[in-house]
């Protein structure tokens, strides 16, 4: 009897464990000159931080979006501007962006429409050998 509990215990844990599986984020690192995996990874990591605290929201991907983009010195500026405008005093030197596609939760809420599918882009920007600072995000 003793045997047959264990068995029914051990596939009750192997049940909940299969139903629990975490939903895979596909990234696409593009062909960048600027960046190395690391750097956009770091960048990566920052998004998906924030991303966690938008409850019932699922991400599907996240896609570097150009060096191009990258290199716009308009686009430095830009972060530098929002920066400035928080009372905060980093100068910004680099500046990297995502798309991404994701899920709104199944019952929406808030600004949600329900179940629907978005997509955003992310900005970051960071100072030489600093760390990746997401600025702003959204449509």
């Amino acid at each position: 009897m003793k045997k047959i509990v264990k068995v029914l215990l051990a596939l009750a844990v192997i049940f909940t464990l299969v139903g629990c599986k975490k939903n895979e984020v596909e990234i696409d690192y593009g062909n960048s000159s600027i960046y190395s995996k690391q750097d956009m990874d770091e960048a990566i990591n920052v998004i998906i931080k924030y991303f966690n605290k938008m409850d019932g929201c699922e991400l599907h991907s996240l896609s570097y979006t150009s060096d191009e983009l990258s290199l716009d010195s308009d686009n430095i500026a830009w972060m530098n501007e929002l920066e400035e405008a928080n009372d905060n005093k980093e100068t910004f030197t680099q500046f990297i962006e995502f798309e991404s596609s994701f899920r709104s939760p199944k019952n929406g809420g808030g600004a949600w429409q329900p179940n629907k599918e978005y997509g955003w882009v992310w900005c970051l920007a960071r100072s030489d050998n600093g760390k990746w600072k997401l600025m702003t995000w959204g449509y």
